[in-house]
């Protein structure tokens, strides 16, 4: 479960080696953009300073490269030499990287649908992404159900509700394999969150009457509210 594998600082150690949806959530079209705000709605109601590489308010992903011509990272580069020393698997090895690398998390910043993304006029150091014409922020400003206008609500959210900065956090449902639930609470005032870090139906029990919540915000246009959550469905209420 994600409280016996302290799932937060796993996520936190290993989220410089690939992009935040690529790596915790689900980058293929039909996921992308609900996972990645799945990811900022965790993010922005747990303990401590949240932080994000540039590129994971657009839910940005990992770069798609297929050849080690495409990484800069000597990290990697050491490493595809040295399998090729010993005569590794160089094709397991590139199947590795294209998840693992940290060059996924330092292609350039994608602005536009113009030529490098808008990021330079010259030639970048590492390949833009090639997906930057569909992801980008220019288009994702002008949707207000974009995983940056989401981004920017938490934000805020968080800011408003000073409950996730300092309030008590109380983990539900431990167990469960699935879902991830749990409530802020400071000064009388209490938040449930629950997450499914899924891409099926998932339910999470977590003891409280449904009917006496109040739902504030969620990545569905229609939220749960009987603690049967859809793909990575995520949802905050406010105990009344």
């Amino acid at each position: 479960t994600f409280a016996e594998k302290g799932w937060l600082s796993i996520f936190l150690a290993n989220h410089d080696q690939a992009r935040l949806v690529s790596r915790f959530g689900n980058d293929s079209p039909q996921f992308r953009e609900l996972s990645s705000k799945m990811l900022t709605t965790f993010l922005m109601t747990m303990r401590g300073t949240p932080y994000y590489y540039n590129g994971d308010e657009l839910g940005m992903t990992n770069a798609g490269f297929n050849k080690i011509e495409d990484y800069r990272d000597v990290q990697t580069l050491n490493e595809y030499q040295h399998q090729k020393n010993i005569g590794g698997d160089l094709q397991k090895f590139m199947k590795h990287i294209e998840f693992e690398s940290r060059d996924n998390g330092r292609t350039p910043f994608q602005w536009n649908s113009t030529t490098n993304a808008g990021f330079t006029t010259g030639t970048p150091w590492i390949q833009v992404n090639k997906n930057y014409k569909t992801i980008n922020a220019a288009e994702e400003e002008k949707d207000p159900n974009s995983v940056l206008n989401y981004f920017r609500k938490i934000v805020k959210f968080r800011k408003d509700n000073l409950v996730l900065v300092y309030g008590k956090y109380t983990l539900l449902d431990k167990e469960n394999p699935d879902t991830y639930s749990y409530t802020r609470e400071l000064n009388r005032k209490k938040l449930l969150v629950m997450l499914n870090f899924t891409s099926k139906n998932a339910t999470t029990h977590t003891g409280i009457n449904m009917s006496k919540t109040n739902m504030l915000i969620g990545n569905y246009e229609h939220p749960s509210d009987n603690g049967t959550l859809r793909p990575y469905e995520a949802v905050i209420f406010e105990l009344k």
